[in-house]
Parts: structure tokens; sequence; C-alpha cells
């Protein structure tokens, strides 16, 4: 029985698979998507009609049949993270890893275990409702599809639908512990759901790097999200990867991303570099690189990125739109066609001490629009004020006045 409001730990769910994996027929698929919350069913499929997107998920015959199914609504993100490896450990053999699903190619030997991994196209922040919504009824046909074609082969199977994070992150206030609102409060950001990409030189961490989301946009058209291969899955090369005590570059090479791409290589160049102004070292992101199908060389200039070499960087919007605070600017013209948007980003590529991130500088300086604003309003008032004052003792009484006992007062008209 699971209670409202009760969050799914890496121990229960450990506890609520154990009898999927026990079963005689122990084959398994795992729907790995981008961001999933539970929210997502509901208003999806209420807001926009007849078009259902969960229809083999929700409705279709596939769930209906089903002699039992269980529904989480929340899970811990580091029980989703642990879950490849708990799975992988659990006496499962065979590990198919699927990115570009091909029903009819696919090949399910029923002598022993099978373990599938089916990873859905993401559905990529910063699109329309619209976009969101049929990415969603695709990665659903691909559900449908799969489980169809096992059925029609009598092949007994279980499938887990999940998500690398949360798409709808609601904000909860402690009620007993914060009965008022603390002026400039702000409400901390969930822990790392996964842990960051290190590239490591013998025994020692030379480079560090995280983000909640790392996609890429090409042409206007392809997106390609390198979020879970790079942190969750791991289907990233970081062996070209550079590391010195005064320029270090972070290489990732991914095969086939997405279709029409063979090969696709990402470069974040980082100096570590004295400065006699400050009379200290930073470390600054010089520039980014991006090779498709090693012919395509794309460059952009980076502004912003910069922190003392003890430091780690962040910053909360990274990209090539003139919105974000750290900008990535095209270099050549082949940089033009390219996108990107990274949110939530952290680097460090000198001074890594315990395999972890130094202090964080962030790119959000003192003066933040906030500020500005308080400070120019704060501003007009004082002014405001200051002038009714000086209005205030401009102001002069008669110097005589009229004795209605005497003759009447006489005031020169030169006065």
């Amino acid at each position: 029985a699971l209670h409202e409001g009760h969050v799914v730990s890496a121990q229960d769910l450990t506890g609520l698979l154990q009898p999927v994996l026990s079963q005689n027929s122990r084959n398994l698929i795992l729907f790995l998507q981008d961001t999933l919350s539970i929210d997502d069913f509901t208003y999806y499929s209420e807001s926009f009609g007849d078009k259902n997107p969960f229809q083999n998920v929700q409705a279709s015959e596939i769930l209906q049949s089903s002699p039992s199914s269980l529904v989480l609504p929340a899970v811990d993100c580091e029980a989703v993270s642990d879950l490849l490896s708990f799975l992988q450990e659990s006496g499962v053999e065979k590990l198919t890893n699927i990115t570009n699903l091909d029903v009819s190619q696919l090949e399910v030997n029923t002598s022993k275990p099978n373990f599938l991994i089916v990873q859905l196209q993401p559905l990529a922040s910063g699109l329309n409702e619209i976009s969101t919504l049929e990415a969603i009824a695709e990665n659903d046909k691909i559900i449908g599809r799969l489980a169809m074609d096992l059925q029609e082969r009598g092949i007994h199977f279980s499938v887990i639908y999940t998500a690398v994070r949360p798409s709808r992150i609601s904000r909860t206030t402690d009620v007993v512990g914060k009965l008022r609102r603390q002026l400039m409060a702000t409400e901390e950001e969930d822990s790392l759901s996964y842990p960051p990409l290190n590239v490591t030189t013998g025994n020692f961490t030379c480079i560090l790097f995280y983000a909640s989301n790392f996609s890429l946009k090409a042409n206007n058209s392809v997106l390609i999200d390198l979020t879970n291969a790079t942190f969750v899955t791991q289907n990233v090369d970081a062996s070209s990867s550079e590391c010195s005590d005064f320029n270090t570059t972070l290489s990732l090479k991914y095969t086939k991303p997405v279709n029409g791409i063979s090969s696709l290589e990402i470069r974040f160049l980082m100096t570590n570099k004295f400065y006699e102004g400050s009379a200290r070292n930073w470390s600054t992101l010089d520039s980014v690189e991006i090779v498709q199908d090693e012919e395509k060389f794309a460059k952009f200039n980076v502004s912003v990125i910069s922190a003392p070499a003890e430091y780690s960087f962040h910053c909360q919007l990274v990209g090539t739109s003139n919105l974000y605070p750290a900008r990535l600017i095209p270099s050549n013209n082949e940089a033009k066609n390219w996108d990107v948007f990274i949110s939530r980003l952290q680097i460090q590529g000198f001074n890594i001490e315990n395999n972890q991130f130094s202090y964080a500088s962030d790119c959000v300086g003192f003066f933040t629009p906030g500020i500005w604003m308080g400070l120019v309003t704060s501003i007009i008032l004082l002014w405001i004020l200051t002038y009714g004052i000086h209005m205030i003792m401009q102001l002069t009484t008669n110097s005589r006045f009229d004795d209605p006992k005497g003759p009447a007062l006489s005031v020169p008209q030169t006065e």
C-alpha cells in the first residue's frame, strides 16, 4: 500500500521490484525517458481533448491484459539513478541498450533472461507544449510497437516506464520550521540526481563536468539531447581530454547521437592564467568547439565564464541565446548552424580535491536586475523627498501684521 505524499526510496524500490526479478521468465524492458512526472498523464491527456499521447501506456489492451501493474507517483531521483546498476546486479545475463529502436530487427533469445534498455527520445525543455505532446506520443508508439511485437511472439515480459529526472518539481515548504518566509529567501534546489562526469589522469581527477540539461540543435531542426548519454548511461568517450596546470581540454565524443550524425565531438577549452590586476590565478573557459562527422567544425567564443583557479564555475543557463547570463558566441559560419542549451552548468578543470567540486563562483554578479531596480526606485523616492523638504524650507512668514486697534497696515507695491 502506497500512502499519499510518500516518496519511494532506493530501498523501497528494490523491494517492489524483487517479485518481478524472481519470476521464472525474467525478460525485463526498461523504457527510459529524460523527464517524466505523474502529473503529465493527467495534464496532457485532459488538456488536449481527444489527443491522448499515452494511448498505449494508459488505455490500450496491453495494460488491461496485464495480470498486475504498479504506479509509483513519486520516486527519489537517486533511486532512479541506481536502478540500472541494481538491475544489472540482479542476475540478468544479457544486457541490450537500444537507442534507435527498430522492432523488426530486434532479436530476443527466450532461453535465458533478457534485459532491454530503450532510450526514448528526449522531451527537450524550451519547446512548446505541442512539440512536447508530439514527442510523448511518439515515445508511446515505440512502447506499443515493442510490447505488441513481444506479445505476438508469445514472450512473457515485464515493463518499467520511468525517467531520469522529474519534469514537474513541486515546491514544498516546511510548515513547522518555516512559518514565515524570510526576506530574499530562495528554495533549495534538488540535489544532483546523478554524479558529475569526471576525467582522471592516473589516480587523480583533473576535470569535473555537470549539467542538468545538455542539449544541442542543428540547423534549427535536429534536436540532440546529450544529458543521458553524458551523465546517466555515460555512452561518451572522454579519453581524448587533456589536463595540465595551465591548459585543460574536456573532449566528449558521441557515436550516432541521432539519425544522420555518425559522430559528434564537443570540446571545452580552459586555461589557468595569472592576472596581475587581481594578483591571483583565474581559470577561464575560452572557447567551445563542435566537430560533426570529423568534417564540420564549429567554434564558439565564450563570455563571462571565469572563476578563481581554486574554485569551480556555476551558471544556471549557458548557451547561444542572447537571454542567457553566459553566452556562447559563434566564431565561424559553421557555428551559426548550432544552438546550444546547458542548464545548471558546473565545471572545474584545475585544483580538484577529493574528487569533488570546489566552492562555486556563480555567473550572476553582485548587482542583479532586482538589486538595480531597488536602487533606482530608492534613488527616485529619495530625490522626491529631498525636493519636498527643500520646498518646505523655502516657505517664509510675514514680517509685519495688521493691528485691529491701530491704523491699517499699508504695504507698498515695491515690497
